[in-house]
């Protein structure tokens, strides 16, 4: 099994600022804008809330309810309206998707998403980043892959319940490929049976991958099992000796500024799986509508 470190949501670039941990420590994931995506960020829902009103404030009016919404990967059944089928997605394309299929991610496969995030409070009737905190990267969802799909090799009227997808409404691109997530899942040497795909609805510590004591987001702080030594191959795009430092029960690590995907190959790391396995433990999955 192949574990993927998937960075999706609003960051700097992409949307102008972090998604929000909500006041009650509710991880709300910000989709990026996308002109071509067909999904409204006020048809998006996060519990009760729509989400135009979350992007529109903390964007600073950069975002608004009406713009295009890149839901993307999908992964809550009570998110947006969907066809009877539907069942959690993700679609990757371009330079990213390359890379998954150069380090050979397949079905079998668990992708962990992370983003960029900081503490909002809404004052005034408006949503603002709660002064003085800062951002951080933090684990809020997962997948476990039962099949990979070629959007060009579709023949017509396949996956018509996804088709609201915003990976049916993109650019052409050879590469565009959707990863549909498993029924439910078991890591090889656990016994605990997870749910295919979910979130973690709550901060919390352990899902915290950027260093309390560090000055950016990219300076994390992995379980010491993460830390690659001279006989493994290390997380993807962090290939560097200098990039880790191994301080036991912590790995270091300077994460890459760019690249999305992040793949580990767990076979190599077995000592994960228990931390994994915690982990999980604390989100909550949807299964598919029948």
């Amino acid at each position: 099994m192949r574990l993927i470190l998937s960075r999706k949501g609003f960051d700097s670039s992409a949307g102008g600022c972090p998604s929000p941990v909500l006041p009650d420590d509710s991880l709300c994931v910000l989709p990026i804008p996308d002109d071509q995506s067909r999904i409204r960020y006020d048809q998006v829902r996060f519990g009760g809330r729509r989400l135009g009103k979350l992007a529109r404030d903390l964007s600073g009016g950069r975002v608004r309810g009406g713009d295009g919404a890149h839901l993307d990967p999908d992964l809550l059944a009570g998110a947006y309206p969907r066809e009877a089928g539907w069942r959690p997605v993700l679609g990757q394309t371009g330079s990213a998707q390359g890379h998954l299929r150069n380090q050979g991610v397949t079905a079998g496969d668990l992708f962990l998403f992370f983003g960029v995030f900081r503490r909002a409070e809404l004052r005034q009737r408006r949503w603002r980043f709660v002064p003085g905190s800062r951002p951080f990267h933090v684990l809020w969802g997962w997948l476990h892959i039962a099949e990979v799909v070629a959007i060009d090799e579709l023949a017509d009227g396949a996956l018509s319940w996804a088709r609201y997808h915003p990976h049916f409404h993109g650019q052409p691109d050879a590469g565009n490929t959707l990863y549909l997530a498993s029924d439910g899942f078991r890591l090889p040497d656990q016994r605990s049976v997870f749910p295919g795909s979910g979130v973690f609805t709550r901060f919390d510590e352990q899902l915290m991958l950027s260093d309390p004591e560090g000055r950016l987001p990219t300076q994390w702080r992995l379980p010491a099992g993460f830390y690659p030594g001279e006989d493994r191959t290390p997380l993807s795009y962090h290939a560097r000796a200098d990039r880790w430092r191994l301080a036991p029960p912590w790995s270091y690590l300077k994460g890459a500024a760019r690249g999305q995907e992040f793949v580990l190959d767990l076979t190599a790391y077995p000592e994960l799986e228990p931390w994994l396995d915690t982990l999980l433990r604390t989100g909550r999955g949807d299964r598919p509508r029948p």
